[in-house]
């Protein structure tokens, strides 16, 4: 599992330096708040929209390979970006960078369930705090880069340099990870089980709308801050702690739902979501800053648990099922992204923000309507979990 999560870190970690990158592109390229929009969309559009297809072929004949390929070219797309001469060129590193995601993500939460054994969404929640920690730990990295270290925006060029060292990683972890597939009984169990179509529906809809708060402070802390009165570098750090938080509880959230259940955990989540932006965007201040960090560990850790439910729903279509769950967490939040880039530009930046809230408020209704995904246990992996 360490190999999975650090590759999940690694990929993430290019994506998540997008936002601490955004204040400088748009100052460079004079950007509106939709053309920012737009590059966050990039990045999310090409790395949801080819998801289920790398899923599907990872369902049909495996490719263990996506894992380092995919860690690569995420890191060195967002380099690429962050020194291209044209905004032009800055989407091209954004749509590579996301193609990268795209393929590392299927395969890498497939081979999580493999060896998560029974408590699989504990072993989930492992996995994803790696993506989670990744993209906490991309605006600071990137800020380093460019702020700490005077580099300005050629700093971000140093960001290939975890994706690269991972993916060597990965590369020689490739053997032992091969052990765990499951056997052609334990997978035709997985495809005699069936799948439960409208409740993949149904949770589709879930992680899209969370999307919106994701996605949108995500993308929009830093130069929401900025827009306070503070500085960049103090947004980066408020994106940070949003972000931490949701580390956190993603591993809580694991833990809770192999407890309690995965539905529980996910209204839960989405019930304590909505005031606490709604204070972080009303209030401000300290209490503010407190409120939006634990709010991303309520919206962020059930990511999770959503990823579970997905390959439950779906247990002859692991990779495929991932795909779409990941793809629409990422493919929707980037349209999210862009409509509330619309909106600061056609009202202001403060009731984009604002609406981000409305995400979790419309989760709350479509949760209650979930069937449950407890339909199979868990195929023994080949050798035991790591």
């Amino acid at each position: 599992m360490a190999a999975l999560s650090s590759g999940h870190l690694a990929t993430d970690l290019a994506q998540g330096a997008l936002p601490a990158l955004l204040p400088f592109l748009a100052v460079r390229f004079d950007l509106s708040y939709t053309m920012v929009g737009a590059l966050v969309l990039a990045a999310t559009f090409s790395s949801s929209l080819i998801q289920p297809a790398f899923g599907l072929w990872s369902d049909a004949r495996g490719a263990l390979w996506l894992l380092p390929t995919g860690v690569a070219v995420a890191g060195i797309g967002m380099a690429f970006a962050s020194v291209a001469p044209s905004y032009g060129l800055v989407l091209l590193g954004v749509l590579v960078s996301g193609l990268g995601v795209a393929a590392y993500h299927p395969e890498g939460s497939k081979f999580a369930s493999y060896v998560s054994g029974d408590r699989r969404a504990s072993g989930m929640s492992l996995f994803s705090v790696g993506g989670n920690v990744g993209f906490a730990l991309g605006p600071l990295l990137a800020s380093f880069f460019v702020i700490t270290l005077g580099l300005g925006l050629d700093g971000g060029a140093l960001l290939v340099l975890p994706g690269l060292v991972v993916a060597a990683f990965l590369l020689i972890a490739l053997p032992h990870l091969a052990a765990f597939v499951p056997g052609r009984e334990a997978q035709a169990q997985r495809a005699a089980a069936g799948n439960n179509w409208r409740g993949l529906s149904l949770l589709l809809a879930i992680v899209g709308l969370r999307s919106l708060a994701h996605m949108g402070l995500f993308t929009f802390i830093p130069l929401y801050e900025i827009s306070r009165g503070n500085g960049a570098g103090y947004g980066t750090r408020l994106l940070a702690l949003f972000l931490f938080a949701g580390a956190l509880g993603t591993l809580l959230g694991g833990r809770l739902a192999d407890r309690v259940g995965r539905r529980a955990v996910l209204l839960g989540s989405f019930v304590v979501s909505m005031p606490l932006i709604l204070v972080y965007v009303l209030v401000g201040g300290i209490a503010g800053a407190v409120a939006l960090t634990l709010s991303g560990a309520a919206v962020i850790g059930t990511f999770g648990v959503s990823l579970v439910m997905s390959q439950e729903y779906m247990p002859g279509r692991v990779g495929m099922a991932s795909g779409l769950s990941i793809g629409f967490a990422i493919g929707l939040g980037g349209i999210a992204a862009l409509t509330l880039g619309a909106l600061a530009d056609a009202v202001d930046l403060q009731t984009a923000v604002l609406t981000t809230a409305l995400g979790p408020a419309l989760c709350i209704a479509l949760t209650l309507l979930l069937p449950s995904s407890r339909t199979l246990r868990p195929a023994e992996p080949a050798t035991a979990p790591i």
